[in-house]
């Protein structure tokens, strides 16, 4: 790595090998992730996964941040009031103290699971509202991206003048493909049978 680096040219650069695959290289490729992570995740979006790996058990609840977890309750106000707040942060303090010796809370998804079984989701409804929030969000979110992504291939540029109704249709189709377990054969013999047509589908 400390030799000298040939272009492709076979031509000696200034610069060694190290120089040019952490500089020229590694350094403008992780320029670039930073960059789509930038414009792909927003202010908001980063905050909202900031505050909710203050949730995070792992490490004896490590990451474990009470004014992340506050600022997570003002983010949604309909789930959560001011006066439901003022009780999540006295919950916070105790939540905090007795959970965070048990070695059986490893994971968020462990943590919900296992706040039932003991029965501590009753003595701290607040908190537990908030990982149910926390684990409802990445798939209420990935839900709703698919259905983007869906929208933008059934409703093209060619396909641009189709009601509402039809569109539904569509995209259920586009959609839940795993439910729609409808063959080919079958849909093509309804349509045969719907009038008499000149050639036969195959």
């Amino acid at each position: 790595m400390d030799e000298v680096y040939i272009t492709s040219r076979n031509r000696k650069a200034n610069v060694a090998n190290r120089h040019y695959f952490k500089v020229d290289i590694f350094n403008v490729i992780l320029d670039m992730q930073i960059q789509e992570f930038g414009d792909r995740f927003g202010e908001i979006s980063t905050k909202l996964l900031s505050n909710i790996s203050a949730l995070s058990p792992r490490d004896s609840f490590s990451m474990f941040d009470k004014e992340n977890l506050m600022n997570l309750s003002k983010m949604y106000p309909i789930d959560c009031t001011h006066m439901e707040r003022e009780l999540l942060e006295g919950e916070l303090d105790i939540y905090y103290d007795i959970i965070r010796h048990d070695e059986k809370f490893v994971s968020l998804t462990d943590l919900s699971r296992l706040m039932v079984e003991t029965g501590k989701h009753l003595s701290y409804r607040y908190v537990y509202r908030l990982l149910k929030l926390a684990l409802v969000l990445p798939v209420a979110t990935a839900t709703i991206e698919r259905c983007f992504s869906a929208m933008k291939l059934v409703k093209s540029e060619l396909q641009n003048r189709m009601g509402d109704g039809f569109l539904n249709d569509c995209l259920i189709g586009a959609i839940e493909k795993g439910l729609l377990n409808v063959k080919d054969e079958v849909v093509m013999k309804r349509f045969q049978k719907m009038e008499d047509r000149r050639g036969q589908l195959n």
